[in-house]
Order: C-alpha cells, then sequence, then structure tokens
C-alpha cells in the first residue's frame, strides 16, 4: 500500500535526526549580566539587592539557609549509625581468580598487578560469586561464608593477611538474664558479717562551782578548767 511505505519513508527521516542534530552547534545565545535594565535580566541581574550573594567570589557553603537553623541540625539525631565504625575493603569474587595460574598466591599485590583492585589502602575481602576450579593460595583480609567454603572445596587454601590459615570468629552468646531470687540469695550470702559496736568511753561529769540566784532564778557560776580539775580530783 502506498500509504503505508509514505510512513515507512517518514520513520527513515525521523530517526536520521538525531545524526543530524549532534553535529549542528547550539545557537543558543548567551546571557550578558551587568547591562542594565533592557538587557532582559533586570537592574540587579537576578542577584538582588546587596548581600554576599549579590558579590562576586562569595562561597555559600552546602546546606546553607541564610542564618536560620539547617535542616540537618532542625531534624533530632536518633539511633546508631555505623559510618565511623564501618570497615571498609576491596571486594574480589572467587569467578575473577581465574585469571592465576594453578598453585600461584594470589594476594593484594598480585591483585594489583592484574587489574583486580585498584590499590594497596584498604583490605581485600573474597566473595563466593563464581566457582574456583584451580588450586590457588588466596591471602586475603576477610572472606564471605560460602567464598570460604567454595575455596577449601577445591582444595585452595585460604589465609589471612598474616600468613595463618582463616577462621572465623566465634559466635558470640547472647546476654541471658539472671534470676532475681537467685541474684538476692547470692547477695545476701556476700553480706559481711556485722561486729558488736565497741563500748564508749564514759566521760567525766563536768565540775561547776557556782550558786543559785534567787533574785533571778537561774545558776550563776563557770566551769573549771581542765588542769584545775585535775588537781581537784587527784587531791580526793
Amino acid at each position: 500500500m502506498p500509504g503505508i511505505a509514505r510512513i515507512s519513508e517518514r520513520q527513515k527521516t525521523m530517526s536520521m535526526q538525531h545524526s543530524i542534530t549532534s553535529v549542528v552547534p547550539r545557537f543558543k545565545k548567551t546571557q550578558r549580566k551587568g547591562r542594565g535594565e533592557s538587557s532582559g535580566r533586570g537592574k540587579t541581574s537576578g542577584r538582588g539587592n546587596k548581600g554576599s550573594g549579590a558579590r562576586v567570589g562569595t562561597y555559600i557553603r552546602r546546606g546553607y539557609e541564610g542564618g536560620q537553623t539547617e535542616i540537618y541540625r532542625r531534624f533530632p539525631k536518633r539511633g546508631f549509625s555505623n559510618v565511623n565504625f564501618e570497615h571498609k575493603f576491596h571486594v574480589v569474587n572467587i569467578a575473577e581468580l581465574e585469571v592465576f595460574d594453578a598453585g600461584a598466591t594470589v594476594d593484594a599485590a598480585a591483585l594489583k598487578d592484574v587489574g583486580l583492585i585498584p590499590d594497596l589502602k584498604q583490605p581485600v575481602k573474597i566473595l563466593g560469586d563464581g566457582e574456583l576450579s584451580k588450586k590457588l593460595v588466596i591471602v586475603a583480609g576477610w572472606y564471605s561464608k560460602s567464598a570460604h567454603e567454595k575455596i577449601l572445596a577445591s582444595g585452595s587454601e585460604a589465609r589471612n593477611e598474616k600468613g595463618e590459615a582463616f577462621a572465623f570468629p566465634k559466635p558470640k552468646t547472647k546476654f541471658v538474664k539472671r534470676d532475681p531470687k537467685r541474684k538476692r540469695l547470692r547477695n545476701l550470702k556476700k553480706q559481711p558479717r556485722r561486729l558488736p559496736p565497741l563500748p564508749q568511753a564514759k566521760r567525766r561529769p563536768k565540775i561547776v562551782l557556782g550558786h543559785f540566784s534567787l533574785f533571778t532564778g537561774r545558776f550563776l557560776g563557770k566551769q573549771i578548767p581542765s588542769s584545775e580539775r585535775r588537781r581537784m580530783t587527784s587531791d580526793e
């Protein structure tokens, strides 16, 4: 049909537009700022009236909101972030180790020479994607469980950075709360034995000389000093 042929020809010409427009340069006219109100950008060229944003060479830090409290400071901080405590590795899969010859020692330096890792700044971690058909001596900082199983199944050796056989750490046991009754009984057994209080020394009575005043209704007298008190008691 002639209509169908006409449409197909049109589609052919439309499919060629990308090759034409890619060669043609842009004809958009650049904006000239600071050329008065008649330039189309206004008197202040879109910078507003004064302030740091109107000056040349100013730097506005990321997240700055003009002086008000930034959004990352307004939001509450909850939970735990592992960003400062995470372990970073260069990741290499088992399938990528097929480039080495059988019996070769594969460490970080060998992986860098082949181009599997960019540098030696971080330790290497071996992941279990793929299969390993050669016997290799692999030296890395860490292994995934699947990669460790496949390496041992192929007859290869998995070593840590010290050259020792790699072994996963023992799983941590969960904390089990103790019975409060047993804890109380154990604390009672640990209490120290209370000793009887020591006998207090008897205090000597104060010796006061004086007389009772009928006019004031009070006892008038003075206390004897300790030196004179000892003399009086020795005379007795």
